[in-house]
């Protein structure tokens, strides 16, 4: 009896195993994880995201969206802490974004968005010389594209350097000429600086390329200059 009693003790215990052995592994995967962490960024939980896009960055390590979410988190509450005069607080959130962003941009160099944050957080940190080389090395080395040469741009004219981002404009225009983004960016840089005839020419690009962007028509508008549609390019934008 008694060894009818260990080998059904035994069993049992061994039946427990089997029973736990699915819920190994069990919880939400990677993607339910980002979905998770979308949602508490959206709700401007930003601690509670990072620690979703952590877990995610466990179950699927050197992503560079995932890397790239938890730099705009640590971005996020950098912002916060400084509002609240915390800066030896907020610095260190700082120091964390440009850590996930240059780790996105070694997975992926061409990760746009992730070298745009990384321009940011060394912005708030006020690394702005580093900012600018950031910039300068995207249009560099990932480039060319419109959108790199728009990126570096705006960084050149939020410096004041008109002639650098001058230049980068019309390079954005020139490597993509079908790009109504492009010469949207561009007018809006030569209005700025009082360069009416420039702008306009740029703005009817614009609006030929995508006709439904309502502030390029109200620009247009306002100065009689709507082309008619039939000038349009052929082919798809």
């Amino acid at each position: 009896m008694k060894t009818m009693s260990r080998t059904r003790r035994f069993g049992l215990v061994s039946l427990s195993a089997v029973i736990a052995l699915p819920l190994v592994g069990c919880g939400p995967n990677y993607r339910e994880l980002r979905i998770e962490g979308q949602n508490a960024f959206l709700r401007k939980s930003y601690g509670a995201a990072r620690i979703l896009y952590e877990q995610a960055e466990e179950k699927q390590p050197r992503r560079p969206d995932n890397l790239h979410d938890l730099g705009a988190c640590s971005v996020m509450l950098a912002r916060q802490r400084f509002e609240e005069r915390n800066s030896a607080a907020a610095l260190r959130e700082a120091d964390a974004a440009i850590d996930y962003y240059r780790r996105a941009i070694d997975a992926y160099p061409a990760h746009q968005a992730s070298l745009e944050g990384l321009n940011i957080a060394q912005e708030l940190k006020g690394q702005f010389d580093e900012a600018l080389r950031t910039a300068e090395w995207a249009a560099d080395f990932v480039g060319p594209s419109a959108r790199q040469y728009l990126f570096l741009a705006r960084e050149l004219e939020q410096r004041g350097d008109t002639d650098g981002a001058l230049l980068r404009f019309r390079q954005a225009v020139a490597v993509e000429p079908r790009n109504a983004e492009a010469h949207r960016a561009f007018a809006k840089f030569l209005l700025s600086h009082k360069n009416e005839a420039a702008a306009v020419h740029h703005l009817q690009r614009a609006y030929l390329l995508e006709p439904t962007d309502p502030w390029v028509l109200g620009e247009l508008a306002a100065r009689s200059a709507v082309p008619p549609l039939a000038q349009r390019p052929p082919g798809p934008p």
